[in-house]
């Protein structure tokens, strides 16, 4: 069938606006994941921008058919990519299944699972828009190991180089006794599981347990042994991931717990000590969007209660509002990209960092799913409602105006909760349900 498509036409050409992604933090890493692949939770340097091109000026936009299509099974896990392996995790059967496919062809290389419920055993509230699996896997370049975390907690470190073979599990709730979360406010009690993806940093396997030790634990990333638990204690929030800081060059991470914004340092004799936390606490215990992190700043935001935006300046000695404003996003996790916040919740959003003031908002509408990327040549791939994946200009190119390039539409059947994935010159787009579609960004003239 026919994918239904738009393309606009670009206006005049600028100069190609090249991206360094900045990945300090993880330094500690032995190896480097190179520059095709996409191996965390928010991309190579875990903040949703690309070191690659989106190909728009080689007139590879809209993406043709698509090269390949498999299902994975039930979840809203994000697929990663590492050295030509797409690895993703499904739900079906009362099992979790974790497949590694071949990034070019979708040939199944191999694949592994486990007893898994489709929901978690505390789990209250929204079933009907959520189930099975969530967390996005984690890759450590180092030793070639994977981490999942299923809804229940399970937690399992498989080796990739013997066809995932199982190193080493456990279990969050068996092991850390995080309770049903709490009632907020007046709204309805909601409850997912464990959602958030684990990092590694250094020898360490960072995981958001949020029971009886601390909000944060650390486990050595090749036993599973638990190393430090984070001086702050709440229940677990319910966003995307842990988020890779540096505070006056200091090693940290920030994370949204059910409370609090939080961040944690890492340092040697520091480790999981507090250095900031920020009160925002979410109706529904539902916060969803990651932080996003620029510098020693971070960038909140939720609808319900809070329906707004926040930007802190984090130092050691703690965290500063430095202004917040009524612009927010429900799911999409916003990118901070040459001095902009960008992010597709409903409608596509721009926002001047320093101010805190929109700059635009478009008239395009990608429902409440949605995720994005920003690519080095600073053009924004949007993905949300069931399947609709667009490219816009970003404010370089279009500073007064919402400015889309090419859209596909309709792609999928159910939410597009899983995030968009751009890795080797292919995107991977995944739905809900585990339909998954590889678009090869192929030139005209290829």
């Amino acid at each position: 069938m026919q994918v239904p498509y738009r393309t606009n036409t670009p206006g005049r050409v600028f100069a190609l606006l090249l991206l360094t992604v900045v990945a300090g933090f993880q330094e500690a890493d032995a190896t480097k994941a190179r520059a095709a692949d996409w191996p965390h939770w928010l991309g190579p340097a875990r903040n949703g921008l690309s070191p690659e091109s989106s190909r728009w000026d080689q007139k590879a936009w809209p993406p043709r058919q698509p090269c390949w299509e498999a299902n994975v099974g039930e979840g809203s896990s994000s697929p990663i990519v590492v050295a030509g392996r797409l690895y993703t995790l499904g739900w079906a059967d009362e099992r979790d299944t974790l497949y590694c496919l071949d990034a070019t062809t979708g040939r199944e290389l191999w694949k592994v699972s486990y007893p898994a419920p489709r929901y978690a055993r505390n789990s209250f509230g929204d079933k009907g828009l959520y189930g099975a699996v969530t967390a996005t896997p984690e890759y450590d370049p180092a030793t070639k190991y994977l981490y999942t975390l299923s809804l229940d907690g399970d937690l399992n470190c498989w080796d990739t180089t013997k066809q995932g073979e199982k190193v080493w599990s456990l279990n969050l709730y068996d092991r850390y006794g995080m309770q049903r979360r709490a009632k907020i406010g007046r709204s309805t009690q909601t409850d997912y599981g464990y959602i958030a993806a684990p990092l590694v940093y250094g020898n360490w396997l960072l995981v958001e347990a949020g029971g009886s030790e601390g909000t944060i634990v650390a486990l050595d990333k090749r036993t599973g042994r638990q190393l430090w638990a984070s001086q702050y204690n709440d229940q677990a929030g319910h966003t995307g991931g842990i988020v890779p800081m540096h505070v006056e060059d200091v090693p940290c991470v920030a994370v949204l717990t059910l409370r609090h914004l939080v961040v944690l340092r890492l340092d040697s004799g520091n480790e999981g000590k507090t250095v900031a936390q920020y009160e925002w606490t979410t109706e529904f215990s539902n916060n969803v969007v990651t932080p996003a992190v620029a510098g020693n700043e971070v960038v909140i935001t939720s609808g319900y209660n809070h329906k707004a935006m926040c930007k802190l300046r984090i130092t050691l000695d703690g965290a500063t509002k430095v202004w917040e404003k009524p612009v927010y996003s429900k799911v999409c996790t916003p990118i901070i990209y040459r001095g902009n916040i960008y992010w597709a919740w409903r409608k596509p959003y721009c926002v001047d960092l320093e101010t805190g003031e929109t700059c635009w908002v478009g008239d395009a509408f990608f429902g409440e799913p949605g995720s994005g990327i920003i690519t080095a040549d600073g053009r924004w791939i949007l993905w949300g409602k069931r399947g609709d994946l667009a490219l816009a200009e970003t404010a370089d190119r279009s500073p007064d105006k919402y400015r889309e390039l090419a859209r596909l539409d309709d792609l999928f059947r159910t939410d597009a909760w899983p995030h968009v994935v751009l890795a080797d010159g292919r995107l991977f787009c995944k739905d809900r349900d585990g339909n998954l579609k590889c678009f090869e960004l192929v030139a005209a003239d290829e």
